[in-house]
């Protein structure tokens, strides 16, 4: 595990995992494998700071196919990170400070509730690679992501479009619809969709960039995914950058399944701005405070914005005299005071994160991730030639029943291009894959049509994890094919 990040690089994950394997005088499918991996692992004390979930607490386990208390193989903190430990301690805090101090508790103990932000602002910007004046940590993400585009989405008649992925998340292609709309644009002509090549399932880099040098004449704001909630592809994010910049664009990132999982860059990359939530790989619970990222080089600029009094700054707020003076930069943007119950969680979460870095964390998830690829590919392997059946297809006859099944992954093979989630597709139907893996007591999500993603996170997930979980899932495909 001492491997250094530029060597692993240079090598796949499993070269690598197979090197491993043969020091230790043993096969990568062995669980003793797993175990020695664990036991290498440098990260592995992180995993005592999360609550993990116990195989008789996950509502839809079947008792009958688990020890009760087992810890469940939880592979979906890409969906919801585990509570971190500290939570209740700072939780508490805030309670106890309400319960004593009342109103006094705005700018009195140790983390008064008017600074509370101020707290999470360092450690997060230091996670997406930024400076701390440009990171502010307030409201949710897609409130954030409509903030940024009032001041970053200014169209034309003549350069008015918004390019995205093709396949991006709800919320981010309704935000997009809206704010055209609210433009007085047509989202029919004005939003423009990047697909994979017919038969892919993922953007290829060199497409992208020949589509914004095609289109970016027309294109006022580039907003992409940082890793596609989908597919779990990771985008080559500065050369994105650069290749709107280089047609007068301004480029941004929804970072929610980037942030806490890929080393990020943004200051450095010219990133104009970005936003993220917390509660993935940042483990600040269900809702959590969400990001936003302004590059300094905006931060004098006289841009539209929508202002609430927590944007004036702090040394004249209080005067109350309104006469804005308004913060430069990202805090212009912030509208509310700060939910300290809402900061509490990101800060025990963030006390975690401080303990290592981001590098080691790649590190160690891209052998982790490569691990769950090997073991797939090994036990489950899609046949050359083999069609993808609709996920709403029918179980197989039984004259077909002894047919071993398969699963493909459409996320990338190359670890530059993924972080912690592989999406897995079946040959046989997704449904019964996933009430199946429930059953075992595995966490993971189905997002349609036809897709389980699961995500081994480097904070709390083990090799051991992910071994166990390749083993309940063939269990999952033999039963689903039944």
């Amino acid at each position: 595990m001492a491997e250094s990040a530029d060597v692993q690089q240079s090598r796949h994950p499993t070269d690598v995992l197979l090197e491993k394997a043969a020091a230790l005088g043993c096969r990568p499918e062995d669980q003793a494998f797993a175990v020695a991996m664990d036991t290498e692992d440098p990260l592995r004390g992180l995993r005592e700071d999360f609550h993990i979930p116990k195989m008789k607490d996950l509502p839809p386990t079947d008792p009958t196919l688990v020890c009760a208390d087992d810890d469940c193989v939880y592979m979906c903190g890409n969906s919801l990170g585990l509570q971190p430990k500290g939570v209740r301690k700072y939780l508490e805090q805030d309670l106890d400070y309400w319960a004593r101090y009342g109103v006094f508790g705005h700018f009195e103990g140790p983390r008064p509730w008017a600074l509370c932000d101020e707290y999470v602002t360092e450690q997060s910007a230091r996670i997406v690679g930024a400076r701390p004046e440009e990171v502010a940590c307030m409201n949710g993400l897609t409130v954030n992501l409509h903030l940024l585009l009032v001041s970053f989405y200014r169209p034309t008649s003549t350069r008015h479009k918004i390019l995205i992925e093709g396949k991006a998340f709800p919320s981010d292609h309704y935000a997009m619809e809206s704010q055209i709309r609210f433009h007085g644009y047509d989202p029919a002509t004005s939003l423009l969709l990047a697909e994979p090549r017919p038969g892919e399932q993922t953007l290829r880099t060199e497409d992208l960039v020949s589509l914004i040098k095609r289109e970016g004449d027309a294109i006022a704001a580039i907003v992409f995914s940082g890793v596609q909630y989908y597919t779990g592809q990771l985008f080559d994010m500065e050369t994105i950058t650069r290749a709107g910049h280089s047609k007068g664009c301004v480029v941004g990132f929804d970072l929610a399944h980037a942030v806490g999982n890929a080393e990020l860059h943004l200051h450095d990359w010219g990133v104009d701005f970005a936003c993220w939530c917390t509660y993935k790989y940042m483990n600040s619970g269900a809702g959590g405070l969400a990001g936003a990222f302004v590059h300094e080089k905006h931060a004098a600029a006289d841009m539209p914005k929508l202002l609430g009094w927590w944007g004036h700054k702090m040394s004249t707020r209080f005067r109350m005299d309104n006469k804005l003076d308004l913060s430069p930069g990202v805090n212009g943007l912030r509208v509310s005071n700060p939910p300290p119950l809402l900061v509490s969680p990101l800060l025990a979460s963030l006390d975690v994160f401080q303990k290592t870095t981001m590098a080691d964390l790649r590190r160690k998830s891209v052998l982790l991730t490569g691990y769950l690829e090997f073991l797939i590919k090994k036990f489950y392997p899609k046949p050359a030639g083999s069609e993808m059946k609709p996920a709403a297809s029918e179980p197989k006859a039984a004259s077909e029943a002894a047919i071993r099944p398969w699963v493909e992954i459409i996320t990338p093979s190359d670890p530059a291009q993924r972080g912690c989630q592989l999406s897995l597709m079946f040959s046989v139907p997704i449904g019964a894959v996933f009430t199946e893996l429930e059953r075992r007591g595995v966490a993971c999500d189905k997002r349609e049509p036809n897709v389980l993603r699961i995500a081994p996170a480097p904070l709390y997930n083990s090799f051991s994890d992910v071994h166990r979980f390749v083993s309940l899932l063939g269990q999952s495909l033999q039963a689903a094919q039944l």
